[in-house]
């Protein structure tokens, strides 16, 4: 759902996939080719929310802050499911992992990686392409080329997911048997990507 918050509406870029069951309120600006799963909220109603093009932010996630700052996810930030981010800045072409928490005040550079579970205390600032684990959460080592090419192209799903959801995702009726020769829903995914191309 989307929510207007003293006279504040949600700027959501058309080709943006906000799921039905993802809440989001008040001063929040979405851009181009980005998908919120169900059960994220991203709360602009203390501060401002700034989501680049290519982010997502996956299921159960929260986007949130203390009143009058803004935080900005940069362009093809992807935040894992269940993580929180809360009045943090996350740098461009970054992964959160499942679970992290980051708090108040702090900066995740360009390109790094943040652990599953991790937990970065409020005012902590890493140096972009920092590989970031642990609780307190510590830079461990340099992320390497491949580490994030692999990032990157994981995050291209995720780009293509708006797309394929206004065309493909709706409500059903359950079936109450497998079918015969069921696809699998790789090679389903498979067939729609090469009608795309």
């Amino acid at each position: 759902m989307i929510y207007e918050f003293n006279n504040l509406k949600p700027v959501i870029h058309p080709t943006a996939f906000i799921h039905p069951l993802a809440a989001v309120t008040g001063d929040v600006i979405i851009g181009k080719d980005v998908y919120v799963g169900p059960g994220a909220a991203i709360r602009g109603d203390w501060g401002r929310i700034i989501i680049e093009d290519g982010c997502n932010v996956q299921e159960n996630c929260t986007i949130h802050m203390f009143p009058g700052i803004t935080i900005t996810l940069k362009e093809s930030a992807h935040i894992g499911h269940g993580a929180i981010v809360h009045g943090a800045n996350i740098g461009k072409n970054v992964l959160v992992g499942m679970n992290a928490v980051i708090m108040d005040n702090s900066e995740i550079g360009d390109e790094s990686i943040v652990g599953a579970l991790a937990f970065i205390k409020a005012d902590s600032k890493f140096e972009p392409r920092s590989l970031i684990v642990g609780n307190p959460a510590k830079k461990m080592k340099e992320v390497s080329d491949d580490m994030i090419a692999w990032k990157t192209e994981g995050t291209k799903l995720y780009q293509q997911l708006p797309k394929e959801c206004y065309e493909t995702l709706k409500g059903c009726e359950p079936l109450r048997e497998v079918e015969p020769n069921r696809p699998t829903a790789s090679a389903a995914y498979k067939t729609w990507n090469e009608t795309k191309k």
